[in-house]
């Protein structure tokens, strides 16, 4: 099977166009016309990657997010953009990204987060229909039944494997209906509010994002890396799927460059 039979696969799951305007998601390095080796699964894509892609004898690199994002002037290898780049050429490995149009689809990023925290009832917040795909950027679901918000919290950090969760003031009613987007999700705050979400859940937001809302709804923020982690898993599902007998492995190396202490 051909590389660019994989990535049509997955490019018909989460559709390019459903990308965001700002984005750069898509084919990033290499010739589709090999015949895949393996598919290495990741998050981000370092030279760190690229290497563990060599040593499974993987020619393709599938990532969420893009490692060429901006224009790049020249490459000598100056940054670890440039390094990968040239590491992936080099070696013959193609580079693909499934960035915010895997986060828009149905059954991407955040319905998997929403998966991992046993949610059920599924939908996106608000919708919209490009090239007769329907999508949206976020989706709010609900738990079978209420849980405190002390235990959410916990929940949180068993189903995502973090150290801590940031959070506002702790909801003094019990949390059912919980609305969220994977990443820098805190642009949807007011419309989990609207929807009448109980709790909202991303990866990061800023400072100032958090005042006023005490009592309102129950903000938790898990971390960029960590919420959108498990986005390999629906990679390796839909090669699986669709490319029967491509080997599918999901990255061993972290590229999480925040740590906790």
């Amino acid at each position: 099977m051909k590389i660019k039979e994989v990535t049509k696969a997955l490019e018909r799951f989460a559709p390019l166009p459903l990308q965001e305007s700002w984005d750069n998601a898509g084919l990033q390095v290499g010739l589709t016309e090999a015949e895949v080796s393996g598919a290495l699964l990741c998050l981000d894509v370092t030279c760190q990657i690229v290497d563990e892609a060599i040593q499974k004898g993987c020619n393709l690199i599938v990532s969420h997010h893009p490692l060429i994002f901006r224009k790049l002037a020249r490459l000598t290898g100056e940054d670890y953009v440039q390094q990968a780049v040239m590491k992936a050429i080099a070696n013959g490995i193609v580079i693909m990204s499934m960035h915010t149009n895997m986060d828009n689809a149905r059954g991407g990023v955040n319905f998997k987060i929403a998966e991992k925290m046993g949610l059920h009832n599924v939908h996106f917040m608000s919708t919209k229909t490009i090239d007769g795909v329907e999508c949206g950027s976020g989706v709010i679901g609900e738990f079978e039944e209420p849980i405190a918000a002390d235990d959410f919290i916990i929940l949180l950090k068993k189903a995502f494997c973090v150290e801590c969760v940031e959070a506002n003031q702790l909801l003094r009613r019990p949390i059912k209906k919980v609305a969220m987007c994977g990443g820098s999700g805190s642009f949807l705050l007011d419309e989990a509010v609207e929807a009448g979400a109980d709790a909202f859940l991303t990866g990061e937001m800023h400072y100032h994002e958090y005042f006023g809302r005490e009592q309102q709804i129950q903000i938790a923020v898990i971390g960029h890396y960590q919420s959108e982690q498990y986005t390999s898993e629906i990679f390796r599902d839909v090669i699986e799927r669709e490319c029967q007998g491509v080997k599918c492995f999901i990255a061993e190396t972290c590229t999480n460059p925040i740590m906790y202490f």
